[in-house]
C-alpha cells in the first residue's frame, strides 16, 4: 500500500475541498465561547501556583464531604498548634518564674546566672 500523496491525490484532493459545502448552523454565541475558553486557558497557564491551588481549593469545597474533611484537618491543625504552642509559653513561664523565685530568695543569685 502506496501512502505518498501523487499529483492525482493532490488534485481530487483539493476539488473535492473546493466542493465542499458545510450547511450546519453553529449554536448560538458560538464564538464568543471559543474566544472566553482561550482566555481562560491562558490565565490558567500564566496563573502562579498558588492562584491555582486556590482555585483547585475553591472548586473542592463545593462538594459537602470535601468541605467537611478540610475544616476537620484545619481544626486538628489549630488544636495541634495551640497545643505545641501552650507548651512552648509554659515553659518559658516556668524559667521566668523560677528565675524570680531564686531572686526573691538571694538577689545576687539572679546576677549570677545572667553571665
Amino acid at each position: 500500500m502506496n501512502t505518498e500523496p501523487t499529483a492525482e491525490s493532490d488534485e481530487r484532493l483539493t476539488q473535492v475541498l473546493q466542493d465542499w459545502v458545510v450547511d450546519a448552523q453553529l449554536p448560538p454565541r458560538f464564538e464568543e465561547e471559543v474566544w472566553r475558553r482561550i482566555a481562560r486557558v491562558e490565565d490558567q497557564a500564566t496563573a502562579s501556583p498558588w492562584a491555582t491551588l486556590l482555585d483547585l481549593v475553591a472548586n473542592s469545597l463545593g462538594r459537602p464531604k470535601v468541605a467537611w474533611a478540610f475544616a476537620a484537618v484545619l481544626l486538628a491543625f489549630g488544636v495541634i498548634a495551640g497545643t505545641w504552642t501552650a507548651q512552648v509559653q509554659r515553659s518559658h513561664l516556668e524559667t521566668a518564674l523560677g528565675e524570680r523565685y531564686v531572686h526573691s530568695v538571694d538577689p545576687y543569685q539572679v546576677a549570677m546566672s545572667h553571665r
